[in-house]
């Protein structure tokens, strides 16, 4: 394998691939579409704080999101979740970000979106950036329905190196020469496993620690 072959590019996907995040744009299109009551909604916002300000307890309230679509049709959700990605989410893939894709490609890295979302928005990401590996959080299905579980660990700090691990381990790639964008001190885990951590739009605790180790900051959007 040759040098080039062994690097790596991961890139998070929320505010970071995306000038959004892809959560937000669910939950806004299930309340315009009427499906969203307006305390359930007030639950989603206050998520959304809890992780900006790193005080979200991943695990429950990933159990708390994913048990809403219990007991649905794995592939009419995805053909449903398809479409909210054509309008919804695809308008927002920052110009920085294919950029950096592209200048990536063009050294010969591997390239993989890693994100605590599910593959019902990172894989038509990837597919739309013509990125060949995405990992994510990956939902439970049993006989062609969501059973509302995770596969466990969830792709979310400590599991994203579990799982970007594993994927390195599979495929040759050195995390020691390898790169990681993200924009949220959540992801310290990866951030510290790879050599060349970059702090992309970042959150105000990954701007200060970004600062303090040196590490490049970016701005995607």
């Amino acid at each position: 394998m040759t040098a080039a072959g062994s690097v790596a590019a991961f890139f998070d996907v929320d505010h970071t691939v995306l000038s959004v995040s892809s959560g937000q744009q669910w939950v806004r299109y299930l309340r315009r579409s009427g499906r969203m009551t307006w305390p359930v909604w007030w639950t989603f916002i206050g998520l959304a704080l809890r992780y900006y300000l790193g005080l979200l307890e991943f695990p429950r309230a990933n159990a708390r999101l994913t048990a809403m679509i219990a007991g649905a049709d794995a592939e009419a959700f995805r053909e449903e979740t398809r479409r909210w990605f054509e309008e919804w989410v695809r308008p927002y893939i920052a110009p920085g970000a294919v950029r950096r894709i592209a200048w990536h490609r063009e050294q010969g890295h591997r390239l993989a979106l890693v994100s605590a979302a599910t593959e019902y928005v990172v894989r038509p990401l990837a597919e739309a950036l013509d990125i060949p590996d995405h990992l994510c959080t990956r939902l439970e299905v049993v006989d062609g329905r969501l059973t509302g579980r995770v596969v466990e660990p969830p792709c979310y700090g400590p599991g994203k190196v579990y799982w970007v691990e594993r994927y390195a381990a599979e495929t040759g790639v050195d995390l020691a020469r390898s790169y990681f964008y993200s924009d949220s001190y959540t992801d310290l885990p990866l951030l510290l496993r790879v050599g060349h951590p970059v702090a992309v739009n970042p959150d105000p605790r990954l701007r200060r620690l970004a600062r303090r180790r040196g590490w490049p900051i970016e701005r995607f959007y």
